[in-house]
């Protein structure tokens, strides 16, 4: 059997697994609840490619009313500071051909609802700027030596596209014309964040964190080791078809019952090692070095990004065109509630403007988007009727 055909029958088309784990977890669930002394058992899925897999197959539905689901900061586009944004639409319109992402491209800064203001780089292109969608730092790197035009590509992500990134200027592939605006972000700081942040504002304390698989692959199971250590909260990195998730949740559960919150636990064997990929971690290091970093309707993070070493700083676009970095502010547009939703704090339905003023034709914030952003998920998959129909499947 091909490889694609036994990850749907193993991982996703698998309803009696899926039923098993499902009885054991309605089975555990009252129990831990009673020990740990909480009503909710608070899980969070710090990446939005998991709340995807867990709003679109509507696994909250088979979930027991003692746990909770909720997603965290997993969004690399959601969380991009309109700053960062506004920068670039300023270079486009100045002349410089910026290369992005195609999600990138749609993103809205604080102010795009106002008639002056030039609120996208999708805006910028239309009123003439040369703003060119890419696949990849490769595409761009490709088209920047052949334009010869001084060029800015616009850089964001997480650990798991750094690699990509690092490894073309360690190996002198990118062109001099071509400068880097870095918004790149790192996870780890960000989930503390949002833990700590539940517990200071009093809300239902995060019970356990289910780590980002795709990260992971870069960064490994054991960057996720503070949380068992450092809070006795159990982690776990799970893949993303419904069985990893259900599965991940089933362990936290495991380990909550048991007290042995040691380790982090990796599901995700099949693309995770415990240690990562030291040989990308090498590389991200040689080029990137960690910064503070602004999350955008949260604030400055404390070593959350990633900027150009010394050794490129000749890439560097904010130093090469001395753009000062601006002292953050709430950077959402007017009724947005994005950054409670990316901190696990509301879910999208709670936002007044959620599928009225915010659609996922006319988005009014970060978070409808990506098909990262939560608020762009439940819009798509949040149906009543597809998650009665996952129900009655697995019942």
């Amino acid at each position: 059997m091909e490889l694609p055909k036994q990850i749907d029958a193993l991982f996703r088309e698998n309803s009696e697994l899926a039923k098993s784990i499902t009885e054991q977890i309605h089975k555990l669930a009252p129990i831990v609840s009673k020990e740990i002394g909480r009503e909710k058992i608070k899980i969070m899925n710090f990446c939005g490619s998991h709340e995807w897999v867990t709003t679109h197959y509507g696994l909250r539905a088979l979930m027991p009313e003692t746990i909770e689901l909720i997603p965290g900061p997993g969004c690399p586009v959601c969380v991009t500071p309109s700053s960062d944004i506004e920068n670039v639409i300023k270079l486009a319109m100045e002349g410089y051909t910026v290369y992005t992402f195609g999600d990138v491209f749609k993103l809205p800064t604080v102010k795009h609802y106002k008639k002056d203001e030039v609120g996208s780089l999708a805006a910028a292109r239309a009123l003439g700027a040369d703003v060119r969608i890419v696949y990849s730092f490769v595409d761009a790197i490709e088209d920047a030596k052949k334009s010869g035009k001084p060029s800015v590509f616009f850089g964001i992500g997480f650990e798991t596209t750094a690699p990509s990134y690092a490894v073309l200027f360690e190996k002198g592939k990118v062109p001099k014309n071509l400068l880097f605006y870095s918004s790149l972000k790192l996870t780890a700081p960000a989930a503390e964040f949002a833990v700590r942040l539940h517990k200071s504002k009093g809300l239902v304390p995060i019970s356990g964190v289910i780590g980002p698989g795709h990260v992971s692959s870069i960064i490994g199971a054991i960057s996720w080791d503070f949380f068992p250590r450092e809070y006795k909260i159990p982690a776990v990195v799970t893949g993303f078809e419904p069985i990893d998730v259900l599965a991940g949740v089933l362990k936290i559960l495991q380990d909550l019952h048991s007290g042995e919150i040691t380790y982090t636990n990796l599901e995700y064997k099949r693309v995770v090692k415990y240690q990562g990929n030291v040989y990308a971690q090498v590389e991200i290091n040689k080029v990137f070095k960690p910064v503070d970093a602004i999350w955008r309707g949260i604030g400055s993070i404390p070593k959350s990004g990633l900027d150009l070493r010394e050794e490129y700083s000749m890439y560097n676009a904010r130093e090469q065109l001395g753009i000062k970095e601006k002292p953050w502010d709430y950077d959402l547009p007017p009724g947005c509630r994005c950054n409670e939703v990316t901190l696990g704090i509301a879910y999208p339905t709670d936002c007044p403007m959620f599928m009225k003023a915010c659609t996922p034709a006319r988005p009014w914030g970060p978070c409808m988007v990506s098909m990262e952003g939560a608020c762009a998920v439940w819009a798509r998959f949040g149906s009543t009727e597809r998650i009665t129909k996952i129900v009655s499947e697995v019942k």
